[in-house]
């Protein structure tokens, strides 16, 4: 691990915080301030930071890209978009505000994450300044670990608990040559679900997959001849590329009108929660009152439901999956599944080492 003398007065600006006692709370666009638990801490406007802007190295060739953690995602997009390629994990910018930092933080990936991998999948490496103000570079061609853990990926949902992110590479994905997608009236969830499993053996290129209200909807990407191959086997209804393209980007940037009602509902307060549920993409349909969607092939599921979150959590685990409080009015009990066991003392082990005095985004994973 080595110093890096750009980001100094980065490194600076921590230790004299360290050394009075305060603690940091981290924000890049702040259009993710919602997720997680409470910000405690003075707030740091990253995207304000001159060094953390901008894109460091970018080798087409080698579908590589290294940029300051608070350039905005947007800005990142554009500039591969244009050598036809991009970042498979499709991550939502929420009112078309995100910063790089952000996305690693939260985790948080579109429609796409489950054909094409997620931010974890993705990312090759990160620079981090530490709870001390060292400078530490880990991944890519200088692999570091502590405790014996490949720590870039440990950024990836720690929600900016662990270090200040400076910089990150990330692999890229080229852009498919063709989109087409598909619409099919399914009015039960339990069918979709059937549906979806059935069309994820059969060898369709799927690259998006979702339900809700009704519809089950396809993304298939690749040569267009392979596509209209698959159509022609799959049947439903074809939809127009801008219709199609609005459909994809309202679900991934979270603008579409299951989340447009989502917030609706707790604005209004109906005493709703919107639950994230990671689950196996096989487990059966949650029936209990409220609005579903479900998205990559089933494996994540969308809630907005009254049910206490004793009862949603229960569910989740007895499935083998997870239940994160994704927004609420009035968070009661964990965001996050507590972590237990060896995954509990490995995040201890690494929060030690990487920030001691818990000086960064304090408690916004909870009681880890």
């Amino acid at each position: 691990m080595s110093s890096s003398p750009p980001y100094q007065s980065l490194s600076e600006r921590i230790q004299a915080a360290a050394a009075a006692g305060a603690q940091l709370e981290l924000v890049g666009h702040a259009s993710k301030r919602f997720y997680g638990e409470t910000p405690q801490g003075t707030p740091w406007i990253l995207s304000r930071e001159p060094e953390l802007l901008g894109i460091r190295a970018y080798a087409p060739a080698e579908r590589v890209v290294t940029v300051g953690a608070a350039t905005p995602l947007s800005e990142l997009e554009a500039l591969l978009a244009q050598q036809g390629q991009g970042l498979g994990f499709e991550p939502p910018r929420f009112g078309g505000e995100g910063t790089v930092g952000g996305c690693i933080a939260t985790g948080l990936a579109g429609p796409g994450r489950a054909y094409a991998g997620g931010v974890r999948d993705a990312l090759l490496g990160v620079t981090l300044i530490d709870g001390r103000g060292g400078v530490l570079r880990m991944g890519g061609t200088v692999m570091k670990n502590v405790a014996g853990f490949d720590v870039a990926r440990l950024m990836v949902g720690a929600m900016g608990t662990l270090g200040l992110i400076a910089e990150a590479s990330f692999k890229l994905n080229p852009l498919p040559p063709a989109q087409v997608t598909v619409r099919f009236d399914v009015p039960h969830a339990a069918d979709a679900l059937h549906a979806m499993q059935q069309a994820a053996v059969q060898g369709f290129p799927l690259s998006a997959s979702a339900w809700w209200s009704g519809q089950w909807l396809l993304r298939l990407s690749g040569p267009a001849s392979a596509l209209q191959r698959a159509v022609q086997r799959l049947g439903g209804e074809v939809l127009e590329a801008s219709v199609a393209a609005a459909f994809w980007d309202g679900l991934r940037h979270q603008s579409d009108d299951f989340f447009a009602g989502a917030v609706r509902a707790l604005q209004a307060g109906s005493g709703v929660c919107v639950w994230r549920l990671s689950v196996p993409a096989t487990a059966p349909v949650m029936d209990v009152p409220g609005e579903q969607l479900i998205e990559w092939g089933g494996a994540l599921r969308w809630l907005v439901t009254p049910l206490k979150a004793a009862v949603v959590r229960e569910w989740a685990t007895r499935v083998g999956g997870e239940a994160t409080l994704y927004a609420a009015l009035n968070k009661e009990g964990p965001v996050f599944t507590p972590r237990r066991g060896a995954l509990r003392a490995v995040a201890q082990r690494v929060k030690v080492q990487l920030d001691p005095e818990g000086l960064f985004n304090p408690g916004r994973l909870g009681s880890d």
